[in-house]
């Protein structure tokens, strides 16, 4: 019955995928600790009529595991589940303990099949957009009046802490199928977390500490690599709901992913940056990196009237401003413009 509770708080009651995965993380006497949630380990051992000391070793074991979340990360007393399935799937998974690929291949049945597309759809409907795309730094270095909280560098220098994790994404594809084809997250990590992420992954053991000077310097590598840069949807650099740098790709990310089997643009999802790119056509080569570097198929190629060799275009309504065909072009053909205000970045 303890499952059935659990399964129903995460809103896919009758999902026996992700039974398999609770199941997985926990026995039935873990899981009944679980439902028994939110409580102290006291409030959680009077309820059960369970020994405190057991209580609290099923609770710290399932603190590391990412299925539960204590109130206070260092003084371990009051215990929450998690509060959807996007806290479950990214906890879980996002950690340097996870290599089984067994249980990422559970999770990539799950998410195929039920995941994705509810996922979709109720993100879609949420009416506020939780992350938007922080153009690259080396796109919008060189241009004017760009704003702290669109520049990652100074996102990331207004943290007091910060840490990397392995990429809960990228650890799915890396154990269960052919891994990603944007970059390598077994030779670097890439989801990087700050304040009180940074105090979380730190605490349960799932990730490293890292200076700013290597956070900047993994900024650079990840801008190399071609992934987009997402940032909670607010223009407060700091603040406790500011817990992640994430920074997807289109064949991983759980919110490409969900979009696409939603039957959904991005759009629905993750609001766009100020920015858009355009393409200089005199400089443009037609060499393509940009279409290939694109996550949003928001560049093609057209033949200019009396011109001999294609060239890019970008098509405006599909561009995110993420800035990674900039960071791309060699030639210096495509750069980005703001075309919305300041104020387009909620407060």
């Amino acid at each position: 019955m303890s499952y059935e509770v659990l399964l129903e708080r995460l809103g896919f009651s009758n999902s026996e995928r992700l039974r398999k995965i609770l199941e997985y993380l926990m026995d039935e006497e873990a899981a009944k600790v679980a439902a028994a949630l939110p409580g102290s380990i006291d409030e959680v051992s009077q309820k059960l009529g369970m020994d405190k000391k057991k209580v609290k070793e099923i609770l710290e074991d399932l603190f590391v595991k990412g299925v539960v979340f204590p109130r206070d990360f260092k003084n371990r007393e009051y215990f929450k589940f998690a509060r959807d399935l996007i806290q479950l799937h990214d906890a879980t998974l996002a950690s340097q303990k996870v290599n089984d690929p067994k249980f990422a291949k559970l999770w990539s049945d799950f998410m195929n099949e039920d995941g994705y597309k509810t996922l979709g759809q109720v993100l879609s409907m949420v009416g506020f957009k939780v992350w938007r795309v922080v153009p690259a730094y080396y796109a919008i270095k060189d241009l004017p009046d760009v704003l702290p909280h669109e520049n990652i560098k100074e996102l990331l220098r207004a943290q007091k802490r910060i840490a990397v994790v392995p990429c809960s994404c990228r650890n799915v594809t890396k154990l269960a199928s052919d891994g990603c084809r944007y970059t390598d997250e077994e030779r670097t990590w890439h989801c990087i977390q700050v304040g009180r992420g940074a105090d979380y992954v730190i605490e349960r053991g799932s990730g490293k500490e890292i200076s700013l000077e290597e956070a900047l310097k993994l900024i650079d590598e990840i801008e190399r690599d071609g992934l987009v840069h997402t940032w909670a949807n607010t223009s407060k650099m700091v603040d406790p709901k500011v817990t992640v740098n994430c920074n997807c790709c289109s064949d991983c990310c759980e919110f490409f992913l969900s979009a696409r089997y939603a039957e959904l643009g991005m759009l629905s999802i993750i609001e766009k940056s100020r920015y858009e790119a355009f393409v200089d056509v005199e400089k443009c080569t037609g060499c393509q990196t940009c279409i290939e570097r694109c996550h949003f198929d928001a560049i093609e190629l057209f033949k200019p009237e009396g011109s001999k060799k294609f060239k890019a275009k970008v098509i405006p309504e599909k561009c995110f401003g993420c800035g990674v065909c900039v960071v791309g072009c060699k030639q210096g053909a495509i750069k980005l413009k703001a075309v919305r205000p300041p104020e387009f970045i909620p407060p």
